[in-house]
């Protein structure tokens, strides 16, 4: 089997490029990270070169091309099947992958507002009534999940919903967005993984500052 490449963002920003690459490392996935940087000047017009939808991030396997996170969450799990990328209960999955699409699809006030940012200082914003509902939204999720199931992921074990909720982990956390119980005890499971911390290290020694994610 030739060698999977996932080409990312830059690791500061990129909440997208975040999802599989987090999902991969937990779930001991070989993989060749190719780092494509953001350029606000030409609108990434090189992401063009490996991507047609011009975003990150991208999954090659061999001759092929996966694109959009949940697509590659949903590939990886059907070239590993035995990693546990989603539980192995129907229901559970099915509840998992309900969430994920969710996040997949909504929660755009939040995240237009308040963009992962690994090196940015802890610091509340004024934030929108939808941002709020976001909130209030994604905490139910996660105190729902953790009481359903037990903890300390979403579902027991990380699957592919921690790995797309991974970015709100940081945006609660950086904006001062919620410390309810649920959201502190997932939080630190979250953010006390090897994957996270290597991850988070290298988004804060990225010298590239793209100014529409700075808030």
């Amino acid at each position: 089997m030739a060698a999977l490449e996932l080409i990312i963002g830059n690791k500061n920003y990129s909440s997208w490029s975040f999802r599989p690459w987090i999902a991969m490392k937990v779930k001991n996935v070989d993989f060749k990270e190719t780092l494509s940087l953001f350029d606000e000047a030409t609108d990434q017009a090189h992401f063009l070169e490996f991507s047609p939808t011009k975003k990150v991030p991208v999954l090659k396997d061999g001759d092929h091309t996966i694109w959009e996170s949940m697509a590659i969450l949903e590939y990886l799990a059907d070239l590993f099947p035995d990693r546990g990328f989603w539980p192995e209960d129907r229901m559970m999955r099915a509840h998992a992958r309900s969430i994920s699409n969710e996040m997949h699809a909504g929660f755009g006030p939040l995240r237009s507002e308040c963009s992962m940012n690994m090196r940015r200082e802890v610091r509340a914003i004024e934030v929108s009534d939808g941002v709020r509902k976001d909130v209030a939204r994604i905490e139910a999720i996660w105190e729902g999940c953790l009481k359903s199931y037990g903890g300390p992921f979403l579902f027991g074990e990380f699957s592919n919903a921690d790995a797309m909720f991974a970015p709100v982990v940081n945006r609660f956390d950086r904006y001062e967005l919620s410390r309810t119980p649920a959201v502190l005890d997932y939080s630190q499971a979250m953010t006390a993984l090897p994957a996270w911390q290597e991850w988070e290290a290298a988004g804060k020694a990225e010298p590239w500052i793209v100014e529409a994610d700075e808030a």
